[in-house]
């Protein structure tokens, strides 16, 4: 693959395109969706775990590359056809105002590219789910609370049918299909019987991943949890975990780190303990395994499971929940020229 990569580069260092016609049509060969490039990344799902580092920078800045210098060529162009006639007469008579990428996006993406650098792939399920894929095959007992119409929306001409309470659906559908070894994320929205407020929302942004293979182990759970949390709030970020309970992981733990404003010293923010939590993990129950016709006694793995809008707070300090729904063009112009 890497050989490829470097013929592509090649191929883009040397084109010379006569018209703005010819640049589009270089566009289109390298960098549409059934182009070069991405047809890269479909070949980049088989390749070695041991590679996809080195392969996957390389993918990234061939990518870079050829969008500067199809950028580059077609600003060329356009100024060699415009010095003919300054005056364009197809130009708006006023700036055309630009947009901004939604902070929920932004930090979504930035997410699942760090689980990316882990080789993780994106798995996707309905909204519209059965109670099976929701609650019987991930180990919730049939009186467990979040069961209770205080909780979850269910689709009422058919009770079997509810609007999904976490993305973890997505996990037990891709458990019934695929044989380990998986290693999946499963970002997505889900919905919550709550009553709307500045701290709860009736539906918000998931982000889930599940790893099972043979020989996995907490301590493969906590050194990604690691990775996690100093990739997106720095190297100098700290974690702790504590014992909970999740019908479908065994032992279960809900993750802190160390303050990201007060780096740990004590602040308003993490209410002087210097500790805030940002997510739920813990090892695959074997309840659950057996319950999707993977076998527990040859396979373990880990899930964690986090909510987006929690991360955005953390990362950009949203005091209200509702902003990322609202629409309101103030608040989203404070996010521009935002990347991941």
């Amino acid at each position: 693959m890497i050989d490829k990569i470097k013929s592509l580069r090649a191929e883009l260092e040397t084109a010379a395109p006569g018209t703005l016609e010819d640049v589009e049509a270089l566009r289109i060969k390298y960098l549409s969706k059934k182009g070069e490039i991405p047809a890269l990344m479909n070949d980049f799902r088989s390749v070695p775990a041991e590679q996809k580092r080195e392969l996957g920078q390389a993918i990234n800045e061939l990518k870079a590359y050829a969008t500067e210098r199809i950028n580059a060529l077609r600003d060329g162009l356009g100024q060699t056809a415009g010095s003919a006639d300054a005056t364009d007469l197809t130009r708006p008579s006023s700036p055309v105002r630009l947009g901004t990428r939604h902070p929920l996006s932004i930090v979504r993406e930035e997410i699942i590219g760090i689980f990316h650098r882990l080789g993780y792939t994106i798995a996707d399920g309905p909204e519209i789910e059965d109670d099976w894929h929701v609650f019987e095959a991930l180990n919730f007992p049939p009186d467990h609370p979040a069961r209770d119409m205080q909780d979850t929306f269910f689709i009422a001409k058919n009770p079997d049918m509810v609007l999904r309470t976490h993305t973890s659906s997505v996990q037990t559908r891709v458990m019934t299909t695929q044989k380990p070894p998986i290693r999946i994320i499963c970002p997505g929205r889900v919905y919550r019987n709550e009553a709307i407020s500045a701290r709860a929302h009736c539906f918000f942004h998931q982000l889930e991943a599940l790893y099972i293979d043979k020989d996995v182990t907490y301590s493969d759970l906590r050194q990604t949890l690691m990775y996690l949390a100093r990739e997106l709030f720095g190297e100098d970020t700290k974690i702790r975990l504590r014992p909970s309970y999740f019908p479908f992981t065994e032992p279960s733990a809900e993750m802190d780190i160390s303050c990201n404003i007060c780096g740990g010293k004590g602040c308003a923010f993490c209410k002087g303990t210097g500790w805030v939590e940002i997510l739920g993990c813990g090892m695959v129950d074997p309840n659950v395994l057996e319950a999707c016709g993977i076998d527990s006694k040859e396979y373990s793995g880990f899930a964690l499971g986090m909510g987006i809008e929690r991360i955005t707070n953390l990362k950009y300090r949203v005091s209200d929940l509702r902003l990322f729904s609202e629409n309101d063009a103030r608040f989203l112009d404070e996010f521009t020229g935002t990347h991941a």
